[in-house]
């Protein structure tokens, strides 16, 4: 049900050089879902310029949700000073393809968040070793 206060569940992925872009493209590919994402790298960003750039894509993407590639890299950082303003952003590091098509394709009745547990677990999941 969609009415004209409703705001589609929205998410941003960030991290290193074009990986956001490379995600968001290929969730579009798969999916048809990519607006959803928000990409934003910090190609080139200071920490300063990182925290300022993703806190004003939050803002205009309306997104509730941050992705982020390393746990301890430098936008997952700015991720973590923002959490601090805005405590209802939920922030999930190590994220993968399969973490956001879960994200894209969760029912409707989740909220950001819990689309957010849900896709880490199944981007946990999906990871496996492969050898002969």
């Amino acid at each position: 049900m969609t009415d004209a206060n409703h705001v589609p569940r929205r998410a941003i992925v960030t991290g290193h050089g074009a990986f956001p872009d490379g995600l968001v493209s290929a969730v579009q590919q798969i999916t048809g879902r990519g607006e959803m994402i928000v990409p934003f790298s910090n190609a080139g960003l200071g920490r300063e310029e990182i925290e300022t750039g993703l806190r004003d894509c939050i803002e205009q993407s309306r997104a509730t949700v941050v992705f982020t590639d390393l746990p301890g890299g430098s936008a997952t950082l700015a991720a973590r000073r923002i959490l601090r303003d805005m405590p209802s952003l939920t922030i999930v590091t190590g994220a993968n393809l399969a973490t956001l098509v879960d994200f894209v394709f969760a029912d409707e009745g989740m909220s950001a968040a819990e689309a957010a547990a849900h896709a880490a677990e199944r981007g946990r999941v999906a990871l496996a070793t492969v050898h002969a």
